[in-house]
């Protein structure tokens, strides 16, 4: 019996041994990789900034949570799969720049970054945002570009008030959120590369707007309503369906860069001689945007003298 006594006492001290010892190299192993964290820590203008590029970081370790100064991100190509929900801990945080990854997922712990300002996650695997989102209050740009197959965005994005700038190229959109048209100070977007066959007729509540990417859609006509994007200065709709380009697009006063080409557009239209050789022009852009126009008039109206002539003539013949 005594022995087995003494048995049971040295079981239970070794495992306390083995536990101590699990304790104090987990310790240590954070200590380490505390350590290597901070070698990533740079000032750049009274700013703190993580940066990591091209080393292997597939998860960031609890420790990192030691430096909550940190007031921005900037972790590429470090095969990262998980965004922390430790996050939330970064309350200083302005910039969280975690584009070229393999995140799947955006953690709704997001949604504490109050002070948050850039959040750019292009190139990852992402398929959902989450409503939390609209916590960033103070978000400015967003970037969610080649992703992939993000499809919607929820309602709730509408309520960033301050974001300015956002990207979705090549994802899955087949047409643009309700939630981006209600963004009340848009300014730049980026659908290009999605399966937008149309635009909605509510596109003039982006007052803001003044840059549009929607190149490589399938878009074939524009809504009348866009005359009303007076803010708008660029307009890219190349490799699309268009088969003309709308008269509409003259009363858009700040327009000063458009690009329609690889369109199946249905005249062939060239631009005037330029009396000033070293202009550069662009066969497809502003100049050649009122030229087709033009061209477009000319024909209808071509064709409807033709009409009224020929009306003219039946008339003629039918009388008695």
């Amino acid at each position: 019996m005594c022995h087995l006594y003494g048995l049971e006492y040295v079981c239970s001290y070794v495992i306390c041994v083995i536990l101590w010892w699990n304790r104090i190299s987990n310790v240590w192993e954070s200590r380490i990789q505390l350590s290597k964290l901070k070698e990533k820590v740079y000032n750049e203008d009274g700013r703190l900034i993580l940066r990591i590029e091209k080393e292997e970081w597939k998860t960031l370790p609890a420790c990192l949570v030691k430096l909550p100064q940190l007031q921005e991100w900037q972790l590429h190509r470090t095969g990262l799969t998980t965004i922390p929900t430790f996050i939330a801990n970064f309350k200083n945080l302005l910039v969280l720049d975690l584009s070229r990854n393999v995140i799947h997922k955006i953690p709704p712990e997001i949604g504490r970054l109050t002070k948050l300002r850039e959040l750019l996650l292009s190139y990852n695997r992402i398929a959902e945002v989450p409503a939390e989102i609209s916590g960033c209050e103070n978000l400015e740009r967003l970037e969610l570009a080649v992703n992939k197959d993000i499809s919607e965005l929820p309602a709730q994005l509408s309520e960033l008030t301050q974001l300015t700038h956002l990207d979705l190229n090549m994802n899955q959109f087949s047409t643009i959120p309700k939630a981006v048209l209600e963004l009340p100070a848009l300014e730049w977007l980026d659908m290009g590369s999605n399966k937008l066959k149309t635009l909605p007729q509510d596109i003039d509540k982006m007052q803001c707007l003044h840059t549009l990417w929607l190149q490589r859609n399938e878009i074939s006509e524009l809504p009348d309503s866009i005359r009303s994007l007076q803010s708008l200065n660029t307009l890219v709709l190349s490799n699309n369906r268009m088969r003309g380009i709308p008269a509409c697009l003259q009363s858009l006063s700040n327009l000063r860069f458009v690009n329609f080409r690889d369109n199946p557009l249905e005249l062939e239209v060239s631009l005037p001689p330029s009396e000033d050789e070293d202009e550069e022009r662009e066969l497809f852009g502003l100049q050649f945007m009122h030229a087709y126009i033009q061209e477009s008039t000319n024909v209808g109206n071509r064709q409807k003298g033709s009409e009224e002539s020929f009306c003219e003539i039946t008339t003629i013949v039918e009388q008695p």
